[in-house]
């Protein structure tokens, strides 16, 4: 079982979207057995809400119906999961500056590391901005989490 959490910082928008989109890409390839996904957010401000409306609807027109409740990060993630993707560099911060030791810091990467075809350093937060912001990462993020499917196919072969 290979286990992935992604991380923004309130869990409402920019992770709760990629575990909905990887846990779709998942499914049809049929490897829900073989990959687990979360994700969480360096902030506790939203825990327990649902995501931001504006993203599900931008989501659900997509053919994703992300239903994840907001979460912080919590010590035992570093141990349940095997990759935490972080949206930005101050997520990588926080992250790093939670990480339990330097193990737990060797799971932590950029989620944009695995876009194939759009050329960005980081996931931007749509929160403030207007709909073509939640487009936006929603093709970011599309993107990213195809390159990680690739990527884990490769690396894990003999599970996959």
């Amino acid at each position: 079982m290979i286990r992935i959490l992604f991380v923004c910082l309130g869990n409402i928008c920019r992770s709760a979207a990629a575990e909905e989109i990887m846990r779709t890409y998942v499914r049809r390839e049929g490897l829900e057995k073989l990959i687990r996904v979360d994700s969480a957010g360096i902030s506790s401000y939203h825990q327990g809400d649902e995501a931001d409306p504006r993203m599900r609807a931008h989501a659900v027109r997509r053919g994703y119906a992300i239903t994840h409740r907001s979460r912080p990060v919590r010590e035992s993630d570093f141990e349940n999961f095997d990759l935490i993707l972080a949206m930005d560099d101050s997520n990588i911060d926080a992250l790093k500056a939670m990480a339990p030791d330097v193990e737990s810091e060797h799971k932590i990467a950029r989620m944009t590391d695995f876009c194939r075809i759009k050329q960005v350093d980081y996931v931007p937060d749509p929160y403030y901005g207007g709909a073509q912001g939640f487009e936006n990462v929603l093709d970011i993020l599309e993107d990213a989490c195809g390159g990680l499917l690739a990527e884990l196919r490769l690396r894990f072969a003999s599970l996959l």
